[in-house]
């Protein structure tokens, strides 16, 4: 008998499955080394082309299948392949090698994705790094389509009974594929949480976890194995114990899911009478639809990087004002907080040529680069005014240190009132400008940066690693990243106090305000306006509904004065316990710095 054992990696998409194993070895075909003469080049062309228009009605089908199983917006995740399918550079490259060097269809089509891949994995930016599992389901479908293979892989669950799918990169036409009752959870050794599959496979609501590499070597077909999409464990040949304590604990999530259904539409008051208000951070535009549904009551955090992340040139003007109008008006009259472009660090768009730095995190990002290069500020803060007119939009800047940084922003805003005034284009007479409280310096001088914004807004997440001096994305240092910080818990404190001296808008768009126990301690504090994300929604508005902000208060209070973040944690679940058992919560919803306890 297997000894069981648990394996950890990112969990994508919440949900606990138990079921056989089947690993799907799904790779690149061998592609021959072939060349063809100088007569059949150009039908070597007509047959690239005519595999290219195949696979696109293949991915129009299943964008199709997407949209009835889980809703027109996440089925747009089919466009973006589409375009990419359809590429005009990326086409006229293949053609080149195949009129140059009179090499096949498929082999030119290799020799371009290839460069194509190396080029995004090697790229700076995340997001760009995110599009190699869709490159890789492209050139599969059109390699085997080439080379007279099957395009799309049969399946059938292992003995009758819904299976755990493992393989090497999910990709978002195999997450549409597979039938439901067929898949009770996905794995897969590549891949990240804000990839297309990822997003559909929450969509579907199918537990998934990523980034587990040499998990095929790992496991067989037919192991019987328990996958935690939450905490981002898989389980291989569990004992008995461990599968009956899966199955409670997929019982729990599922009577609080029908508890969180209850409270969706009503109004996130205290037992005592306090109003929270909840806004979401929103991402990319897969997400809109997810927010709106979920109740956020506007948007805390839009962030922009999808706009420039993944292409060679600049969006323009009117393709932000698009995206601005859009989500204005879907949340009117409530706000929309929009932050200025966040590049740096992991996410430069190809658009910036810059050098390497030896610390980029904390090099040229961020809003460093927009007032560096108005050329990139100014088309954005003109749709910025333009949009205003549908809705209330609003401006947060990224890792301010210093007030001059304000005071620039708003030059550079009255800069773009009167170009559109020259140019005879309808815009808002002003902007609100507010900062993004994420770094040391800002939170030290809250106070003077609260005399020339409109608002504050804290981001617990760079607040913690810049005050910790912890990457938060580095895995041997995950223990000691927490929110729960003293320190930061000082400082939420401190720059809460400064707003309200200041008579100013105050709340919190970082992920603390997305887990129960950080939420409780952020009502404790006095803050009142939490921006959350989509996911998180229901279950925060359900713990508003269940405590006293009285005794929010007190933990808050205490916590002040603790010496170590355990200590914080430990007064913050003494408190909290007398309105939930955060036992009973879902393990993906448990405090950050606990979410890699392992099963068994």
């Amino acid at each position: 008998m297997n000894e069981s054992r648990t394996l950890q990696g990112i969990g994508v998409s919440p949900g606990i499955g138990t079921g056989p194993a089947i690993v799907i070895r799904r790779d690149l075909p061998d592609v021959p080394d072939r060349v063809v003469p100088a007569d059949a080049v150009e039908a070597e062309v007509i047959r690239l082309h005519d595999a290219v228009d195949s696979v696109r009605r293949g991915l129009e089908q299943l964008r199709q299948r997407a949209r009835e199983r889980v809703g027109p917006e996440e089925a747009k995740i089919f466009d973006a392949q589409i375009l990419m399918l359809q590429d005009v550079e990326f086409l006229k490259g293949a053609e080149r090698l195949i009129r140059d060097n009179q090499l096949s269809a498929e082999r030119a089509y290799e020799f371009k994705a290839l460069e194509v891949r190396a080029l995004w994995a090697n790229s700076g930016s995340s997001r760009l790094r995110e599009r190699v599992a869709d490159l890789s389901g492209l050139q599969i479908r059109i390699l085997n389509h080439l080379l007279g293979q099957p395009v799309d892989e049969a399946f059938a669950p292992t003995g009758g009974r819904p299976s755990v799918v493992f393989l090497r990169e999910l990709t978002p036409g195999l997450t549409v594929q597979f039938e439901q009752d067929h898949v009770v959870g996905f794995v897969s050794e590549e891949g990240t949480r804000t990839s297309h599959a990822a997003i559909l496979a929450r969509s579907l609501g199918i537990p998934c976890v990523m980034g587990l590499p040499g998990v095929l070597h790992e496991v067989r077909s037919g192991t019987e194995v328990i996958i935690d999409g939450a905490r981002g464990s898989v389980t291989l040949s569990p004992t008995a114990e461990q599968v009956s304590e899966a199955e409670v604990a997929e019982g729990k999530r599922h009577t609080l899911l029908r508890e969180l259904e209850s409270v969706l539409g009503q109004p996130a008051v205290s037992l005592d009478g306090v109003n929270v208000t909840l806004r979401g951070n929103l991402d990319l535009p897969e997400e809109l639809d997810q927010l709106a549904g979920q109740g956020a009551e506007g948007v805390g955090l839009m962030r922009t990087e999808f706009l420039v992340v993944g292409r060679a040139d600049l969006p323009s003007e009117e393709e932000q004002l698009d995206y601005f109008r859009r989500v204005a008006r879907r949340f009117a009259p409530a706000p929309v907080i929009v932050r200025s472009f966040d590049v740096g660090g992991d996410k430069f768009p190809a658009a910036f040529r810059i050098l390497p730095e030896p610390n980029p995190f904390l090099g040229w990002r961020a809003l460093r680069v927009c007032l560096d290069r108005p050329e990139v500020f100014l088309p954005q803060l003109r749709a910025l005014l333009r949009a205003r007119i549908d809705g209330d939009i609003q401006l947060m800047l990224p890792l301010v240190v210093d007030v001059s940084e304000v005071v620039r922003t708003r030059e550079l805003l009255a800069e773009a009132r009167a170009s559109l005034a020259r140019d005879g284009l309808r815009a808002a007479d002003d902007l609100p400008v507010g900062v993004m409280v994420e770094t040391p310096a800002a939170a030290a001088i809250a106070d003077r940066l609260a005399e020339v914004s409109d608002f504050l807004s804290v981001g617990t997440n760079d607040l913690t690693q810049y005050t910790l001096a912890v990457d938060r994305g580095n895995a041997r240092l995950a223990e000691r990243f927490t929110t729960y910080h003293p320190a930061i818990v000082r400082m939420l404190h401190a720059v809460r106090d400064a707003a309200v001296r200041a008579r100013l808008p105050i709340s919190v768009c970082g992920e603390l305000a997305s887990e129960p126990l950080g939420a409780f301690l952020l009502i404790g504090l006095g803050y009142r306006n939490l921006s959350i994300s989509p996911v998180s929604l229901p279950l925060i508005r359900w713990l508003v509904r269940r405590i006293n902000a009285s005794t929010a208060a007190r933990a808050a209070e205490a916590a002040r004065e603790a010496a170590t973040a355990a200590e914080v944690t430990r007064i913050l679940e003494e408190h909290i316990a007398e309105y939930v058992d955060l036992g009973s919560l879902e393990t993906g919803w448990l405090p950050q710095d606990r979410r890699n306890t392992k099963l068994g």
